[in-house]
């Protein structure tokens, strides 16, 4: 759901994984949420001053070092300079203000591949002031595990444009080929790598397969588990980030 057209997808449904079957909820808009925000190509935060256009999501994670966001690995660039995420945001309010990426990291089958089941980038911020991203935003979910299916997940996010509010939902998720999988709609271009959460924690952001869906309705994330884990360990630890590959087709 980067900047794709969007076209029919056919895989599992709730009816299929046996839950309850109804019409899909709607996402509908809140004026902020601290620790999520919008992606955009700029400096010194003058993309969002400017009201330039924001193309995907991201999330703040809890870390030590207070300094981490989490999005997907296909809205990550390069090695994520000029590269700004804005907790958030509101309209053209920058309550938050505007981290730019210091470093990316990615898992090692996305760098050979791009295999969807690894479409999960962890983005380590420069200071502020001295502040960090987490000491600012407030407290900020930890990582988790993907949910069971069944589960009631929100997953928010930013539609893709200027200005803008982001948009959540609460639904129950369920699995297409290993994919955890929601239906919900109004999750458009933009909302790729917004958070979903359980319990609490980030167990998913959209993405992974057809780079989190081919329509609005029906919306996916990587499956979480311990290569995720690995992932947020070795950002914490410091060490040289990661070069992202080009960018590639959805599938859709």
């Amino acid at each position: 759901m980067l900047l794709t057209a969007l076209a029919a997808a056919c895989t599992a449904t709730p009816a299929a994984a046996g839950m309850t079957v109804g019409p899909p909820p709607n996402a509908h808009h809140v004026h902020s949420i601290p620790t999520v925000g919008p992606l955009f190509l700029s400096v010194f935060g003058l993309g969002p001053l400017l009201g330039l256009p924001h193309y995907c999501s991201a999330a703040v994670v809890h870390s030590p070092g207070h300094d981490l966001a989490i999005t997907a690995a296909h809205c990550v660039y390069g090695t994520g300079a000029g590269i700004e995420f804005v907790p958030g945001y509101s309209g053209r309010e920058i309550p938050y203000g505007a981290w730019s990426v210091r470093r990316v990291y990615l898992d090692p089958a996305w760098l050979r591949d791009r295999d969807p089941r690894h479409d999960v980038a962890i983005l380590v911020l420069g200071a502020r002031g001295g502040r960090e991203v987490e000491d600012v935003t407030g407290p900020a979910p930890p990582l988790g595990t993907a949910a069971r299916e069944g589960a009631r997940v929100t997953v928010d996010g930013y539609p893709a444009g200027s200005g803008g509010t982001p948009i959540t939902c609460t639904t129950q998720i369920y699995y297409t080929h290993g994919y955890p999988s929601f239906d919900c709609g109004g999750y458009v271009d933009g909302v790729s790598g917004g958070p979903w959460l359980h319990g609490g924690r980030i167990v998913g952001v959209t993405g992974g397969l057809h780079q989190g869906g081919c329509t609005p309705a029906t919306s996916y994330s990587a499956p979480f588990g311990a290569d995720v884990a690995a992932l947020l360990a070795r950002a914490r630890s410091g060490g040289p980030g990661d070069t992202a590959p080009v960018p590639g087709g959805d599938g859709c």
